[in-house]
């Protein structure tokens, strides 16, 4: 690859249903600022640890979540051998933000919640925006989308919402990760930047070190083309900023005492010092015992390891394996293509 510009990426996530997907539409109507929606290329970091995979990737990625197409992406483009994951990602980001005349890239996805300091160090100079939400309303949230079916069931799958509960506490030591190494972080808050839009993406363009545009406050021209098809991405379609807070039926008794107990224990352990934990109610609640933390905490590295071993496999193993093996589950080697994009 030819030396370019330094460009620093900009990367944003959260926890699953935490609003991300709403601050990427806004930050995408920036005039400098293209983002990729959750093109998960950094899961697929294997394939670039092997030099005949890697003179694949672009397909390889493409049938992995149709990245390439949902993006509108040039494959022709992409052709040239890369040496790393940070090349082949920046070659993309930068066609990408190319194609629409601005200059900085950046990628939104949840996948990147416990993968931050491996994306600071492919990428020194990155930028991220983490937002933080209540894991009650996230859980809510999931369990809504859940009745839709079709994409939305992968909400479903037995640990999903536990998940998503532990989930904030494993993003809070990234992020810790992150400041002690000096990374450029900006945090903020679901409810925040609903209910005080402007004031929120005001916040983050300075950040960025990006002139605030009055565009990014509002879901007018917002570009959808790359989001994911499916009835849990509704209220992303809508051209208005609504709140989820209370729009969703009450969870199971025992899931909503669990995160009660870690609300309560997260709010002894950082008070106000910690974004999230800053809109906790006080409460009196009991704090979840070792051994529920113990058990929490293995409970959540086993489903992460059944998110990230998919990927790993993808890496290794070549496309037709993977063609067979969809053939085979599905009845059609291009069904997951079509659960997520018409293109």
């Amino acid at each position: 690859m030819q030396e370019q510009e330094c460009v620093p990426p900009i990367f944003i996530t959260g926890i699953w249903r935490c609003g991300a997907t709403l601050l990427y539409l806004l930050l995408n109507q920036h005039p400098d600022i293209a983002l990729l929606y959750e093109s998960d290329l950094p899961l697929l970091w294997p394939m670039f640890r092997l030099p005949w995979e890697r003179k694949h990737w672009v397909d390889k990625w493409q049938y992995w979540n149709a990245s390439v197409s949902r993006h509108g992406l040039d494959p022709a483009l992409l052709c040239s051998p890369v040496r790393s994951l940070a090349e082949a990602f920046e070659a993309a980001g930068r066609q990408y933000a190319a194609q629409r005349g601005k200059k900085r890239w950046g990628c939104k996805s949840p996948s990147y919640l416990d993968r931050l300091d491996a994306l600071a160090a492919e990428f020194p100079h990155a930028q991220f925006v983490i937002v933080w939400r209540d894991p009650e309303e996230s859980c809510r949230s999931a369990a809504n989308v859940t009745a839709s079916g079709g994409s939305g069931m992968w909400f479903a799958r037995p640990g999903t919402k536990q998940k998503v509960i532990l989930a904030s506490k494993a993003l809070k030591k990234q992020v810790d990760v992150l400041r002690s190494k000096g990374a450029s972080v900006c945090e903020i808050h679901y409810r925040e930047l609903v209910s005080d839009t402007k004031n929120a993406m005001q916040h983050v363009c300075e950040f960025l070190g990006a002139p605030f545009d009055p565009a990014v406050t509002v879901l007018n021209n917002a570009d959808r083309s790359a989001v994911y098809k499916g009835a849990h991405h509704a209220l992303a379609r809508g051209n208005k900023i609504v709140s989820t807070t209370n729009r969703h039926a009450p969870l199971p008794p025992e899931l909503a005492a669990k995160i009660e107990r870690y609300r309560a224990l997260w709010k002894a352990e950082a008070g106000d010092t910690w974004l999230l934990t800053k809109h906790f109610p006080e409460s009196r609640s009991a704090k979840p015992t070792l051994w529920e933390r113990a058990m929490d905490r293995l409970l959540y590295a086993g489903l992460r390891a059944r998110d990230t071993a998919p990927g790993i496999l993808f890496s290794i193993l070549p496309v037709s394996a993977w063609q067979m093996y969809r053939r085979r589950r599905y009845m059609d080697a291009q069904w997951v293509h079509r659960q997520i994009t018409d293109k």
